[in-house]
């Protein structure tokens, strides 16, 4: 996290089947997704933009599309409420008096939430 704090992120049945399958592939290390010849080190932040350029979606797709594709779905979803959605994102109250007071973290809402994501992405793939 940019600011050092604590960011609670449910993870979904097949985000949890994707993780333990790369146990294989790092060895069991501290970094799930190392850095190339330094598996000690985690990879950076420009890796996801290499991978999105490799794939076919330079200049139409950034890391943080994907986080605006994911806001736009779940708030188009009205399944969940706009304060947990945006605390998924890690985003902060931008009122004041509300940021002081309000302490929710909405996590039975989050779990459920990551868990649409997942199965919205799968039926979007034709997986599901």
């Amino acid at each position: 996290m940019k600011r050092k704090r604590e960011h609670f992120v449910p993870l979904s049945t097949q985000a949890m089947v994707l993780l333990k399958s790369l146990n294989n592939i790092t060895g069991h290390r501290d970094y799930l997704f190392p850095k190339r010849g330094k598996p000690k080190e985690h990879m950076s932040n420009a890796t996801i933009l290499r991978v999105i350029e490799r794939v076919g979606y330079k200049g139409r797709m950034t890391g943080h599309g994907f986080r605006t594709l994911a806001s736009t779905a779940l708030n188009e979803s009205q399944e969940f409420n706009s304060d947990a959605i945006e605390q998924q994102l890690s985003h902060e109250e931008s009122n004041e008096v509300r940021a002081a007071y309000n302490r929710a973290k909405h996590k039975p809402e989050r779990i459920k939430m990551m868990q649409w994501w997942a199965n919205f992405i799968q039926k979007k793939k034709g997986l599901l």
